[in-house]
């Protein structure tokens, strides 16, 4: 693909003279990020919508928690608000299945409804709808951080491709060092849903609880992601 004029983004590596070779960690690493979903405009800005999943991406995200929010705060019971849920979710994987659109995250959303109606169910609390979260969010805390160590920041591996720098941007100190505050960014966006969300899930507020979930879900990953890309623009003829 050719350069707009005015983009940052660099004619993208062919891997022509590879052939043969063993595929390298970055190899993978960007056969993953590739995948990943982080979308950009022909103006060479990020598209937070399309990185997102659209519109209907969005709805996938919000309607299930949503629901099972709404249902719970007026019945106080778990059965309704969990059917509902887990049914939404299954709704949105049909038709995707219908209309032939990717399945990987309706499906991924409906297997992660399920865990949380399981975990709710097993405990009779509709708080523990949501702690599954929890350890989500720990958990990309704690992979992001090591990312960071081993000098291969998640947004570099996420950014750098869509860029068209594959991991070459590892050679320069100034890009890694851009790419792994850009990672920071991101996990301050996960360490603020367990900061804000943790107090409520111990006061056993579904409805605060809810809420804030909803608001910090991915309206904040949104922003998180185009702070991420922003602070890790290159720079014009930047060097090593």
């Amino acid at each position: 693909m050719t350069e707009r004029p005015g983009s940052d983004r660099p004619e993208p590596s062919t891997g022509e003279g590879n052939s043969g070779e063993q595929p390298s960690f970055g190899d993978v690493a960007g056969a993953y990020a590739a995948r990943a979903g982080v979308e950009r405009k022909d103006d060479g800005q990020i598209d937070v919508l399309r990185s997102v999943g659209g519109i209907r991406g969005l709805a996938e995200a919000i309607v299930p928690g949503l629901l099972f929010t709404l249902l719970f705060t007026l019945t106080s019971g778990l059965y309704l608000p969990l059917a509902a849920a887990v049914a939404s979710a299954g709704v949105f994987s049909v038709a995707n299945l219908v209309q032939k659109r990717p399945l990987m995250q309706s499906l991924t959303g409906v297997i992660g409804v399920v865990i949380c109606a399981v975990v709710a169910l097993r405990s009779g609390s509709g708080t523990e709808f949501f702690l599954p979260g929890f350890y989500l969010n720990a958990a990309y805390i704690l992979a992001f951080a090591v990312s960071i160590a081993v000098r291969w920041p998640v947004a570099g591996l996420l950014f750098g491709f869509i860029r068209g720098e594959n991991v070459e941007w590892r050679a320069s100190r100034k890009r890694t060092r851009a790419y792994a505050l850009a990672t920071w960014i991101i996990i301050a966006v996960f360490g603020l849903r367990l900061g804000v969300q943790l107090p409520l899930y111990l006061a056993d507020n579904v409805g605060a609880l809810g809420t804030m979930r909803l608001a910090m879900g991915v309206p904040l990953y949104a922003l998180g992601l185009w702070l991420a890309w922003v602070v890790s623009r290159p720079l014009p003829q930047q060097n090593p």
